[in-house]
């Protein structure tokens, strides 16, 4: 009676193996025939399900699958149905989640539609996977004009204002401020100054996803990705123990532009750091 079991267990696990080779062969062919009708969302659907049942098949359907999912996001998105539009990429980047090409196609919808800080994600994205993919360069370039004011390279470059924000920063450090947060870090220059000073514990928050992936870019650039804690959110956020496991002695900051006037701005920023900062004994 066992053999009779295995043999039938057997048996029965041959037939859906057959039943799953010849689904996925029934709908490579309808794909192949709706690309032909330039009927882009079935043909979308059937290269979907195959995916799902033979997922041994990704890499020699890629660029089909890729060439669908494009004909079919630009329909969609004539036809303003954005919703679908992600939902496709979401789909698609969950079967293949480190591919430069969707990431990039992703990201132009992205920034066309004017979400220019999501879009330059996924440019930066495709730009870590594959650092030689020339549109994913350009892009993110072109992305990073929008959101990096230009006063921030002026500043950058500002040798005499690094110099005595290095000095205050090693004053402050050396007096026996050990724990530092930096506040609007934009690429993680004070942060680093605080570190290379001697600072036991650095913290920083950065509310712009673009500036906060160039911090972490820079900050690994200069090997302190592992001493110094980096956060994507507002500093009015920040909470202890959540995200920082204590109130910090030296808050660092350069956010004086115009949004520093505006109603209520100086006030909440005080509210914060008296929160975040430890009180004098």
């Amino acid at each position: 009676m066992p053999n009779s079991n295995s043999k039938f267990h057997r048996n029965n696990r041959g037939g859906q193996e057959a039943g799953r080779r010849e689904l996925v062969s029934r709908s490579l062919q309808s794909a192949q025939h709706c690309l032909e009708d330039q009927d882009f969302g079935t043909a979308y659907a059937h290269y979907l399900l195959v995916l799902n049942l033979a997922p041994e098949l990704k890499a020699s359907i890629k660029e089909t699958f890729q060439f669908t999912l494009f004909k079919w996001a630009e329909e969609l998105d004539s036809l303003s149905r954005i919703q679908d539009l992600f939902n496709c990429y979401e789909q698609a980047l969950e079967l293949y989640p480190n591919d430069e090409v969707i990431c990039n196609s992703m990201g132009e919808h992205l920034f066309r539609m004017g979400f220019r800080d999501e879009a330059a994600g996924y440019f930066h994205k495709a730009v870590k996977l594959n650092p030689d993919f020339a549109d994913a360069k350009e892009n993110f370039f072109r992305v990073a004009n929008w959101l990096v004011e230009r006063w921030h390279f002026i500043m950058l470059n500002d040798t005499k204002r690094n110099l005595t924000y290095l000095k205050a920063i090693e004053n402050a450090v050396h007096s026996g401020c050990k724990s530092v947060l930096d506040i609007g870090t934009g690429t993680g220059i004070l942060s680093m100054f605080a570190k290379k000073a001697g600072a036991s514990s650095v913290y920083a928050c950065e509310l712009s996803k673009t500036m906060y992936e160039l911090a972490c870019d820079v900050v690994a650039a200069n090997n302190m990705e592992r001493e110094i804690k980096l956060l994507h959110l507002k500093s009015l956020d920040l909470e202890i123990p959540k995200h920082i496991p204590e109130r910090v002695s030296l808050v660092v900051t350069e956010t004086v532009d115009a949004g520093l006037f505006g109603e209520g701005i100086v006030e909440s920023l005080i509210h914060a750091w008296e929160h975040l900062l430890l009180q004098p004994k």
